[in-house]
């Protein structure tokens, strides 16, 4: 195990060297939150898919794999969709706005202060995203070193804070990079392989499980549609998944530098399903089907591979871990304290953005730890967060995006009734039924529509503001540099 422990140690080293190095380019605010909206199509495809594939779609599309078989494939391929539609139809859109949260684009496009209530939901939805990711490093350290929970929370999350903390998303984005490298070649090129020989092949697969476990729908048609509404509109609307397309330097490279990301998310989706499901043939009788991928790497996979192997499964989760937590910070600090300082005692003064955003990520990042440590159910808390951010936050979006009728009215209503109703039917029909999201989402679109055509139309100055932007006329203001560090 020296030369696996090796691997993982010369692996975080380098995370922390990244995060030192990105500190040096991250003067303004534009670089530190959005990598001044500079990268180019290798560098954006590869970290968009580094950070929807996280911790849930590497260990828990293998455990879906090693329950469902090949359909286990779809909570991942419905993330890969996702990502796909939101570049095709909108991110060539939303890189042209040049703003930086999801709460921004609302005032924009409603000319109405609708930024703190849908940054108070959107804030729940990072907050959590990064818990779940956080939690993730107790699985992996506890193969690696038989580590304590809480250690191993601290250990993993105190290092994906620092590197964010010292260079905002210039850091993140170089380990997101080397990240995807790592996930790539430890998940794709070498544990699928190894797994499917140490299962003998694909006909003994066959011949050793039920038919079930190849059939494309075995995991229900219920149970896709909630992934389809709950995964791949999430993608459409999250403030993780917005902040890396405001990275992207042309709306071009947003729109096929993402393309290319979800479709490498699908290839993902399907290796993940395959290797869950020759798991399944090795060890018919784990306890726990997200124990499949530990199992396998631990117990199949020769040494110094599976230490690249469990490096690529730190790879994933870091790189989700690291993306929600510069999103949360983000949403904190301009959505929520900015607006509130401001209407309780409004400056003019300049003040350095750049050291205010670290604080917030520093911040968010204690945050994030101490709540990793004290929670028990993390699939109960993170579908609390995607209910709300799709049944309070999909329909003012989308409709902002696509209804010009809509109006600022419209989108809080459709905020609050949609998010209240999520929470009364999952206090109703419990926090894991699929009736929330559903009805969540509909009450929802109703409320806005029907408010939006009871009220006056958004004031022409506005429509006419919100086209420009969108077609990307209007510069962004410039933020003041802060000197290099000596």
């Amino acid at each position: 195990m020296a030369v696996d422990y090796t691997v993982i140690v010369v692996y975080l080293a380098g995370m922390l060297a990244m995060g030192w190095w990105g500190m040096r380019r991250a003067k303004s605010k534009s670089e530190f939150l959005v990598a001044g909206r500079r990268l180019g199509p290798t560098m954006y495809s590869g970290t968009m898919a580094a950070i929807v594939l996280g911790g849930a779609s590497t260990i828990g599309g293998v455990g879906l794999g090693y329950q469902y078989g090949l359909s286990g494939a779809w909570m991942v391929f419905t993330i890969g969709l996702g990502l796909l539609a939101l570049s095709v139809f909108f991110s060539a859109r939303i890189a042209r706005l040049k703003v930086y949260t999801v709460s921004e684009m609302l005032d924009l496009r409603y000319g109405g202060r609708a930024g703190v209530i849908s940054g108070v939901v959107m804030w729940a939805y990072t907050l959590m995203l990064a818990v779940t990711s956080t939690i993730a490093y107790a699985t992996i350290f506890d193969v690696l070193f038989d580590m304590n929970r809480t250690v191993a929370i601290v250990l993993g999350g105190s290092i994906v804070v620092a590197y964010s903390t010292l260079g905002g998303m210039w850091s993140i984005t170089l380990t997101d990079m080397v990240q995807f490298v790592v996930k790539t070649i430890g998940v794709l090129l070498l544990l699928l392989p190894i797994a499917v020989v140490k299962a003998g092949g694909f006909g003994a697969m066959r011949d050793e499980l039920p038919t079930s476990y190849f059939d494309p729908l075995g995991i229900g048609g219920e149970t896709i549609f909630t992934y389809v509404l709950i995964y791949t509109f999430g993608m459409l609307i999250g403030q993780d998944i917005w902040q890396r397309v405001f990275t992207a330097r042309s709306d071009t490279t947003a729109k096929w530098g993402g393309t290319v990301a979800g479709t490498y998310c699908l290839v993902y989706a399907l290796a993940g399903a395959v290797i869950g499901t020759a798991a399944k043939v090795l060890y018919p009788k784990l306890p726990n089907a997200d124990d499949a991928f530990a199992t396998v790497v631990k117990d199949e996979l020769p040494v110094g591979v599976r230490g690249l192997v469990l490096a690529a499964a730190l790879a994933a989760v870091m790189s989700t871990s690291s993306g929600a937590l510069i999103a949360c910070a983000t949403v904190a600090n301009n959505d929520i304290w900015s607006r509130l300082r401001g209407a309780v005692r409004p400056s003019t003064e300049q003040h350095d953005e750049v050291k205010g955003n670290r604080a917030f990520i520093l911040i968010m990042g204690v945050a994030v730890i101490c709540t990793a440590i004290a929670l028990n159910n993390v699939v109960e808390a993170l579908t609390v967060a995607y209910n709300l951010l799709v049944g309070g936050l999909l329909v003012p979006i989308l409709g902002g995006l696509l209804w010009k009728r809509g109006t600022v009215q419209g989108a809080l209503a459709s905020v609050v009734v949609g998010g209240l109703a999520v929470i009364g039917l999952m206090a109703g029909y419990g926090i894991l039924a699929n009736e929330p999201v559903y009805y969540g989402l509909l009450s929802s679109l109703a409320a806005y529509v029907a408010v939006s055509l009871a009220t006056r139309p958004t004031d022409a100055a506005v429509l006419a503001a919100w086209r420009e932007r969108l077609a990307g006329r209007v510069s962004e203001p410039v933020s003041t540099p802060v000197p290099a560090p000596q």
